[in-house]
C-alpha cells in the first residue's frame, strides 16, 4: 500500500475515534426487534458458526499458543471493542489474528533494543505512523478501535482472506503471517462472543 492511501486510513481511522467519541455510546440498553421477532440481545446471544468465521477457510498451516489470564483477557477486550464498533464476529477473528501475529495477544510498552522502531501494543502500532500516543496504543479498546476503523476503510475485506484484510491496514514486513492464526482466532470468538 502506498505511503497517500495508508496515511488516508490512518486519518480517516483518526477521525472516525474521534467522531464515536463526541457523539457518545449507542444506547444497547433497548432492546430491538426486527421483523421476525428476534431480539438484539437473542440474536447476539447465538454462538457464532464456524462459516462466520471462517468463510474463506483457513490458510496454510496452523499456529497456536497457550493463552494465560491476561492474554484471554486481550481476546475478551478485542471482542467487546469490536462489539462496540458495530462490527461483527469476523472483524474480531481478523482482529485477534492480527493481534497475535503482532504481540501473541501481550499488551506489550517498548521492548528497548528489541522493538520493532516505536511499536507497542497489541496490535504493535506506531505513534510515529499516526496510531495515537503511546498512552492510546497501550489501550485495548483504543487499539482494537484504532484497526478496526482502518479494516472498515478497506473495501470488500469482509470477501478477502483473513490475511490480506489484515495485511492491507498492518502493512507488515510479513504479510503472509496473519493466516497461521485464524484457527486459534476463530476459536477465541466462538468461545467469548456471548460471555
Amino acid at each position: 500500500m502506498n505511503t497517500t492511501l495508508r496515511k488516508s486510513i490512518l486519518g480517516i481511522a483518526g477521525l472516525a475515534i474521534a467522531g464515536g467519541l463526541a457523539a457518545g455510546p449507542l444506547n444497547h440498553d433497548t432492546p430491538t426487534t426486527g421483523t421476525t421477532g428476534t431480539t438484539a440481545a437473542a440474536v447476539q446471544a447465538a454462538k457464532p458458526d464456524t462459516g462466520t468465521l471462517i468463510p474463506h477457510g483457513v490458510q496454510g498451516t496452523q499456529s497456536r499458543v497457550d493463552l494465560n489470564g491476561e492474554q484471554t483477557d486481550n481476546a475478551k477486550a478485542i471482542i467487546a471493542a469490536t462489539k462496540k464498533t458495530g462490527m461483527d464476529e469476523r472483524a474480531a477473528v481478523v482482529a485477534i489474528a492480527t493481534s497475535l501475529q503482532e504481540s501473541k495477544l501481550e499488551n506489550l510498552g517498548h521492548l528497548g533494543d528489541r522493538n520493532d522502531h516505536d511499536s507497542q501494543g497489541l496490535f504493535q502500532q506506531r505513534p510515529s505512523s499516526g496510531w495515537g500516543t503511546v498512552e492510546q496504543i497501550t489501550d485495548p479498546e483504543y487499539s482494537t478501535t484504532a484497526f478496526l476503523n482502518g479494516l472498515k476503510q478497506v473495501d470488500g475485506w469482509q470477501d478477502m482472506p483473513l490475511t490480506a484484510a489484515a495485511q492491507t491496514v498492518q502493512v507488515s514486513a510479513y504479510p503472509d503471517h496473519y493466516a497461521q492464526w485464524e484457527q486459534q482466532a476463530a476459536d477465541l470468538v466462538a468461545q467469548h462472543w456471548t460471555s
